[in-house]
């Protein structure tokens, strides 16, 4: 039966076997043991998938066949002792040679029953690794269901009620000593006592992960649980549960170590975590035997030496959280099992970084590994849905296959992408990564446009070239929402000016919608007057803007005492008029309304092109126009803080 620790808890760590049971599952009808000594279901075959429902079933139905065994065993010892006990006669030698024949088709059926036990075993096992592989997934976000895990706990109460009677069943054939030596039969009961070893330390698990990014002195929670529910009688003594971390290195040793732990697990530890021991309970209804850590803090912890140039935001960390116990009074058991992989930082600074060492392991990681060995790339279909799910769960709104084109083209439009490209080497013509662009949009989304970006307002993803293409044939006053691709988390808005040019607003970022947020500042640039639509595939028309964003629109009432209320108002400064646009002019212009906010156009270039403009308007105007008395103002008193910026 292939195992594996780090997955499956499954090495096995008992000194000896610790089910005594004597009693056969209990079957009313008697029936001959020869004829009834097979079972084998029919149409059976190890799917990687299965029906945890009909998986049961086909348990239960198991032990009711066994149950066939257990009266023909019955028979077997009742036969032996009556031949032990009684005198010479002349059928003697025809009733032992029966008995061996009893036994020998007793033994066929407890072996062909233990093989079928261990595909079941299987299949269960198969469906727990995939739980646990879907727990990860949901470290991204992922939809997943943890109920799935109760389905599961009842496969293996079952099966450890199915190995129990095998070991008993095999304890009494041995006890029928016929000839003076069984290595089959011994080797068979060794198989089986492993066995039933096996699915109790693999049902010992993390049900409730901590949080994968640890920051030292804050408080986090997790939680374990035994799928063996009451079956044991553990519960009714349960054991307390420890937490220590290690180093993915240490990891590594304590599970290709296996079965040689030792008492010393408390001094392995990387670090000290306060409130790191919780005692297991049964809960009655139902049948949870767990232990929950609820306050746990990570006070200090010890790196491990650097490799290359790997930072602390690349380390991983685990939590191994162990128990001692004994069963039946006689034979002492440690469980054991691994957290997801951690990162520990200690400021919040270092989160983004982290987070990319956390997503592409849960995204990427084999079902079966050692701790915690991930591939160094991976394929743009694998990455994609990845970041596809990472943004839906932050933001409540799926990538749209534009979206995801536009991201594609940040990656170079690579079929593979190596973990350096995700995060470690800045994208062509920028100071910094990938994952800190994307990151950064997705932080300014969920904590600033969130509602906008649910209710499908924001197009988001779409580069200036695509974004001049798609507006330049629609209506003046024509906008749409992209983020920005050279200021990290910036969100720029592209429009149709009245010259019907494509003009870009210069990046706006969370430190400014900490001031005045998004809607509002669309509604106060009055030639923004429809919204494009951000799924071209729905061949939607265009929207009015108010339509689209009144509702996000903030309320501005005067107030009741009396006092006139101020609040700040965004404009875009243009020489012609007092709400229009022209790239490059001063961003802040007094009104008498309030407040005001301007902005700084959004250029490739550095601006020559529009001082040409303006120095040709000089120069054929009536130097009486007001609009050339306002120019030379502005220019006076604002040409220091000529800006440009590129997206």
């Amino acid at each position: 039966m292939p195992l594996n620790s780090y997955n499956m808890n499954a090495a096995a760590m008992a000194t000896g076997g610790y089910m005594d049971s004597n009693e056969i599952l209990g079957v009313t009808n008697s029936c001959n043991p020869v004829q009834t000594m097979s079972v084998t279901p029919a149409g059976f075959m190890a799917a990687h998938k299965v029906n945890l429902y009909e998986l049961q079933l086909q348990i239960k139905h198991t032990l009711k066949e066994f149950g066939a065994c257990g009266n023909a065993l019955k028979l077997l010892v009742q036969n032996y002792s009556y031949m032990l006990n009684s005198t010479v006669s002349p059928n003697a030698e025809v009733a032992f040679k029966c008995l061996i024949e009893e036994k020998a088709t007793i033994v066929i059926t407890v072996r062909s029953s233990f093989m079928y036990y261990e595909s079941l075993y299987e299949m269960v096992s198969h469906e727990l690794k995939n739980w646990r592989r879907q727990q990860a997934f949901a470290g991204n976000g992922a939809p997943f269901n943890e109920g799935a895990l109760d389905d599961i706990q009842r496969c293996f109460e079952m099966l450890e009620t199915f190995v129990a009677h095998l070991l008993a069943a095999i304890k009494e054939l041995m006890r029928v000593r016929l000839v003076s030596e069984e290595p089959e039969l011994t080797h068979l009961h060794e198989q089986i006592q492993l066995s039933q070893e096996n699915l109790v330390y693999s049902a010992f698990i993390v049900d409730k992960q901590p949080t994968q990014v640890i920051k030292k002195h804050t408080r986090f929670a997790a939680s374990v649980r035994w799928l063996i529910g009451s079956t044991l009688g553990i519960h009714n003594n349960p054991p307390t549960v420890q937490c220590i971390i290690m180093s993915e290195k240490q990891a590594r040793t304590f599970v290709t170590r296996g079965a040689q732990l030792d008492n010393s697990l408390a001094g392995q530890s990387s670090g000290e975590i306060q409130n790191c021991s919780s005692t297991m309970e049964y809960q009655q209804n139902n049948h949870v035997f767990s232990a929950i850590f609820s306050n746990m803090q990570l006070m200090s912890i010890k790196r491990p030496e650097k490799k290359g140039n790997e930072s602390v935001m690349d380390e991983k960390f685990a939590l191994l959280f162990y128990a001692t116990t004994t069963v039946n009074n006689s034979h002492q058991i440690r469980v054991w099992t691994l957290s997801l992989p951690v990162v520990v930082i200690v400021h919040v600074n270092q989160e983004p970084q982290s987070w990319a060492t956390i997503t592409w392991d849960n995204a990427f990681a084999e079902m079966v590994r050692d701790p915690f060995v991930t591939t160094d790339r991976v394929s743009w279909a694998q990455l994609s849905v990845a970041l596809n799910t990472k943004f839906a769960s932050s933001t409540q709104r799926s990538l749209t296959p534009d979206n995801l084109d536009l991201i594609y083209e940040k990656l170079q439009r690579k079929e593979y992408i190596t973990w350096n490209q995700f995060c470690k080497e800045p994208m062509p013509g920028r100071s910094f990564t990938f994952w800190e662009w994307f990151s950064a949009i997705m932080k300014l989304t969920k904590e600033h446009m969130l509602n906008m970006w649910k209710a499908g307002c924001i197009m988001g993803f779409i580069n200036k070239a695509k974004a001049e293409d798609d507006l330049k044939r629609s209506p003046v006053g024509t906008f749409l929402i992209r983020f920005s691709d050279s200021e990290l988390g910036g969100v720029t808005i592209a429009y149709v000016n009245e010259k019907r040019l494509v003009t870009m607003l210069a990046p706006w970022t969370a430190h400014d919608f900490q001031v005045l947020n998004l809607a509002d500042r669309i509604r106060d640039l009055n030639f923004l007057r429809w919204v494009y639509p951000v799924d071209r595939s729905a061949q939607c028309s265009i929207l009015d803007r108010d339509t689209a964003f009144g509702e996000f629109f903030s309320k501005r009432q005067e107030l009741s005492s009396g006092y006139k209320k101020t609040f700040l108002h965004v404009q875009v400064y243009n020489g012609n008029s007092d709400n229009a646009s022209t790239s490059g002019t001063p961003p802040h212009v007094p009104t008498h309304d309030g407040m005001q906010i301007g902005n700084i156009e959004e250029s490739d270039s550095d601006g020559s092109e529009y001082a040409g403009e303006i120095a040709r308007f000089l120069q054929e105007a009536n130097p009486n126009d007001p609009a050339v008395s306002a120019i030379n103002d502005t220019i006076m008193m604002c040409s220091p803080r000529h800006i440009t910026m590129s997206s």
